[in-house]
């Protein structure tokens, strides 16, 4: 088989796949056949209950960020990129604007002190002291805020995470 139709051949079986699984999410609202209603949203609710997501500290983030309405609810196209950029096989660069976004609780296009310890609570399930978080959070501000503005933008983020080699092998999911 040429390798650009065995490429488009593997991409069509995982779309195939992806609308499997976003047809049993809720069998009710999205069609097999999108003719009729091509703008179905399933809501956060059934999406963060994915076997894949229903495990992980930042999946309302995950999703939130995903999702094209702001609110959590999915179409499938976004539910398709949620996949992709949480695939292996997604390129760092973009894994690193959407894990930017799941951090930046406040949405402001940083991630301050506050977003580090709501971030840093999730990974430790609120097991350190506010006075572990709070040094953690200081240092690491301190260690890659570039700029000296407190905060890090997403200059300092990728800065951070490019020095941080397990990076790509956690920011995953399968399906």
């Amino acid at each position: 088989m040429e390798p650009n139709l065995l490429i488009r051949h593997s991409l069509a079986k995982c779309h195939i796949s992806l609308h499997g699984r976003y047809h049993e999410l809720a069998p009710h609202l999205v069609p097999m056949d999108y003719t009729n209603d091509p703008d179905v949203k399933i809501p956060l609710a059934l999406i963060v209950n994915m076997p894949e997501l229903k495990e992980n500290p930042f999946r309302n983030r995950i999703v939130e960020s995903f999702s094209e309405d702001g609110q959590g609810n999915l179409s499938f196209n976004d539910f398709v990129d949620m996949f992709s950029v949480l695939s292996e096989m997604a390129p760092r660069e973009l894994k690193a604007i959407y894990a930017f976004k799941i951090y930046d609780f406040n949405v402001d296009n940083y991630i301050c002190k506050e977003d580090l310890e709501k971030t840093l609570n999730k990974l430790t399930k609120e097991e350190l002291t506010p006075e572990e978080v709070n040094l953690v959070c200081e240092k690491a501000i301190e260690e890659a805020d570039l700029d000296g503005d407190n905060k890090l933008s997403f200059a300092d983020f990728e800065n951070m995470i490019s020095r941080a080699p397990d990076f790509l092998s956690t920011f995953h999911i399968r399906i």
